[in-house]
């Protein structure tokens, strides 16, 4: 990196819907079938939220989830960033609800980024910025999606891909230990209308679209995008960080597509069980998939501290971004 990051994630947590949309249910609603799902993107089931509850609800119990599982306060935090495309309004933000009803102090400074399913890294990307350059001591980020909400349950090429789910992760300040080890970003915006929700405006460029407000994807062109550009990403971001694959003991890539998943694997020479999942179920949660991919390794012990772990997300924008973090 161009500067000593004295950033450093402590604690982990997230929260996923109690509600299973399994591919049987899918079944009955189009004209689908669970082996179609599965050998296509390795999706078993995905979480969905009731319809009351709403993205704020879910970022407020990621958060309740790694205070309780890490024994930490977030009382004396001085920035919340949240990572959403499903904000519960366009304004107030995500952050500033949370900020207000988690009761924290005035001073605590709110930010939603939007970033699609490189969200997550985004995010943790800012914090590091905001606490190496000494303008932040302990920052909160939270991934979290309602995709449910977004998704039009009669397109059989969309609806079997998305779910809810939510996680959030606690970066401080740490004058011994380094814990960011590389960041890498990009983007292709002339590409954009291969993967959108309309909002105000429903055209792109002098062509309107025809499906507002619900996500739609260009399967195939993503999945290009995605095992064309992604390894070249992690190439540089390794170079940038003067590290080899050789030096990650696990790869959390953006959970879209198991398949692939295991292209990008193959292409950048890491072994397909070092990557960290959690597709299988629950679905593609864009921004959220690769804190709750975490949040399962932790759960089952796979994750040591020490441990060197390259994240990378990818998706809508199209945008991508990589970090390399010692957890």
């Amino acid at each position: 990196m161009d500067f000593q990051s004295r950033a450093k994630v402590t604690a982990l947590g997230a929260y996923i819907p109690e509600k299973k949309l399994t591919n049987h249910n899918l079944e009955k609603m189009v004209d689908t079938s669970d082996e179609w799902i599965i050998q296509r993107t390795g999706i078993k089931e995905r979480r969905i939220s009731d319809d009351t509850e709403f993205t704020s609800d879910l970022a407020y119990k990621a958060i309740e989830d790694l205070v309780e599982r890490f024994s930490v306060t977030i009382d004396d935090i001085d920035l919340i960033i949240v990572a959403t495309i499903t904000p519960d309004y366009r304004t107030p933000s995500v952050s500033a609800v949370i900020q207000g009803r988690m009761n924290l102090p005035e001073t605590v400074g709110v930010l939603d980024l939007n970033a699609a399913c490189a969200g997550f890294v985004y995010a943790l990307q800012v914090a590091n910025g905001m606490i190496t350059t000494g303008q932040s001591q302990k920052v909160l980020v939270v991934s979290v999606e309602e995709l449910s909400k977004i998704t039009d349950y009669t397109d059989r090429d969309t609806c079997v891909l998305f779910g809810d789910g939510a996680g959030a992760a606690l970066v401080e300040y740490n004058q011994k230990t380094t814990g960011f080890l590389g960041t890498y970003y990009g983007s292709d915006g002339k590409s954009g209308n291969k993967l959108y929700c309309t909002g105000l405006s429903d055209q792109f460029g002098p062509e309107k679209v025809d499906r507002k407000n619900y996500l739609f994807q260009d399967g195939r062109a993503v999945y290009n995008f995605a095992i064309k550009t992604i390894p070249r990403g992690i190439k540089a971001l390794l170079e940038k960080s003067d590290m080899t694959i050789d030096h990650i003991d696990w790869f959390v890539p953006h959970s879209a597509n198991l398949r692939m998943i295991h292209s990008i694997c193959d292409k950048i020479g890491i072994s397909r069980e070092k990557a960290l999942t959690s597709l299988e179920y629950f679905g593609n949660t864009s921004s959220a998939t690769i804190p709750l991919a975490l949040w399962l390794a932790l759960k089952d012990d796979r994750l040591k501290r020490g441990d060197k772990l390259l994240l990378y997300g990818f998706g809508g924008g199209l945008t991508h971004a990589g970090v390399i973090i010692e957890w």
